[in-house]
């Protein structure tokens, strides 16, 4: 098979041809510089990769049974061809389900849905003053729970608090075994920010929300996180952070990497759905708890590429905040950029960003061009 446009390379955009054999990229082929590419031809980019997705198309990750299948079908209309499935703040009994449920969704995935990486492990190890839209399970964390639970499904990636007793040392723990640990749902200050990231942790968790605030006297944790972080993960909803912040994180942080946080509600028209055991409300654009916290979004990834645009990035900066750096992070060799020898994991782009098609492996799946 081959896609003919403008290929966003390693080193930039390229007029030519993707070839690709058994799932993978095994050429990209320059076209004669005479040929015109005409206003009309896509441009093909890697396929997004979202780190922090907690369901879609009215199912959420802690329900077990099919969700996982669920998710990860309707992001993969949406341009996500590889998602971690976010876990929540739950009774340890209802967590252990959920990842029981994932790995095995893991082994015996369908062609049209977004591959799963594994699992984002959102609490419970979080504090119980930060919960956001958690449920009131919070509980600190040891390397013995840690292994229990990673022992079920692959774990990719942690968020606890660091200003918890004892969670210096799981942090270690969990980083010495490969995962990523993220800093959030946290009251801690800007040193024990700093102190988790000399302990090996790598990121922070939607940047902004369920943190200490900046202060210029006390730097909280978003000041740890502008101050040093590499890579931050930040919900680009321009609901959970405004413009203005949202071009601070921009500026500061080299690595800053959307992520949906996506409910149930992604995909879905607006009414109820679930977020683990709570019930939740899709208005416009936000969902919210009954109280009107909001909880989670009902972005997808086709709409966060726009929304980096309007905030100033080109077309190839925004895919790299999307792609290739969450990539990165996660250390995937396979998938984030478009080379011989890469996952064909590809989106077919018109210049404005919208979605034209979506390709995981190799093998075309629908796209919701909305």
């Amino acid at each position: 098979m081959t896609l003919t446009g403008h290929i966003l390379t390693p080193t930039g955009w390229q007029w030519g041809t993707l070839e690709i054999l058994e799932g993978a990229i095994t050429a990209v082929t320059p076209a004669d510089k005479a040929t015109p590419p005409g206003t009309d031809a896509p441009y093909l980019v890697p396929g997004f990769i979202d780190l922090h997705v907690h369901g879609g198309g009215g199912s959420d990750a802690m329900e077990a049974g099919e969700a996982a299948h669920v998710m990860a079908s309707t992001h993969a209309r949406f341009g996500t061809t590889s998602l971690l499935a976010t876990t929540m703040t739950a009774p340890m009994a209802d967590i252990e389900a959920a990842l029981d449920a994932i790995a095995e969704a893991m082994r015996h995935q369908a062609p049209d849905e977004a591959r799963l990486l594994g699992v984002h492990l959102e609490g419970p190890f979080i504090h119980p003053d930060k919960l956001g839209a958690q449920p009131p399970y919070a509980c600190p964390g040891t390397p013995a729970q840690f292994d229990t639970l990673l022992a079920r499904a692959p774990i990719k990636v942690m968020t606890l608090a660091p200003d918890i007793e004892g969670h210096d040392a799981l942090i270690t723990h969990a980083t010495a075994r490969q995962v990523r640990v993220q800093i959030g749902h946290t009251c801690g200050t800007f040193e024990d920010g700093c102190t988790a990231l000399s302990r090996g942790a790598s990121g922070f968790t939607h940047l902004y929300n369920a943190m200490t605030p900046l202060g210029h006297r006390n730097a909280g944790i978003v000041g740890a996180a502008l101050a040093h972080a590499t890579f931050c993960e930040i919900i680009p909803d321009l609901v959970h952070v405004e413009a203005g912040a949202m071009h601070a994180a921009m500026r500061a942080i080299p690595r800053l990497y959307g992520i949906t946080d996506a409910t149930a509600a992604a995909g879905m028209p607006e009414g109820e759905y679930r977020l683990g055991a709570q019930r939740v409300f899709k208005q416009g654009d936000s969902v919210r708890l009954e109280d009107g916290t909001l909880a989670g979004s009902a972005l997808t990834m086709n709409q966060a590429l726009k929304n980096f645009m309007t905030l100033g990035d080109t077309l190839a900066q925004a895919v790299h905040r999307l792609s290739t750096w969450p990539a990165e992070y996660l250390g995937l060799s396979d998938r984030g950029v478009l080379a011989p020898g890469r996952r064909a994991d590809v989106l077919a782009l018109d210049r404005d960003g919208n979605l034209q098609g979506v390709w995981i492996g190799g093998q075309r799946v629908e796209a919701d061009h909305g």
